[in-house]
């Protein structure tokens, strides 16, 4: 499995970001099919007196790169793409790396 992680710098306007994010953003990359999965988190420094290197980090799992580039290739792909620059002030950054499941797990969302 392969992860594409895009890694959200600081906003100018976290609210902003925020709202922006959930409320035209993800609507947009929702469109896109194919993904085995998806994970998005908030940032915390391990340190309280340090602000955390990164916003928000965002996890898009696919069987391969070839297939994430596949997906992100398609119109609502490039529509998702396109957007980042309208809300991530901060800038955000690409890479992709392939996981290994050492310790099978499963979600109990009882």
């Amino acid at each position: 499995m392969v992860r594409l992680t895009v890694l959200y710098g600081h906003p100018e306007d976290p609210a902003a970001f925020d709202s922006y994010y959930h409320e035209v953003h993800l609507p947009l990359a929702r469109r896109m099919k194919g993904f085995l999965g998806w994970t998005i988190g908030k940032c915390e420094s391990l340190s309280p007196d340090e602000p955390a290197p990164y916003y928000m980090i965002v996890g898009l799992y696919g069987e391969s790169r070839e297939a994430i580039e596949a997906i992100l290739a398609t119109p609502e792909g490039q529509a998702a793409v396109a957007d980042v620059p309208n809300f991530a002030t901060g800038g955000a950054t690409f890479m992709y790396d392939t996981e290994e499941v050492l310790i099978p797990f499963a979600l109990n969302l009882d």
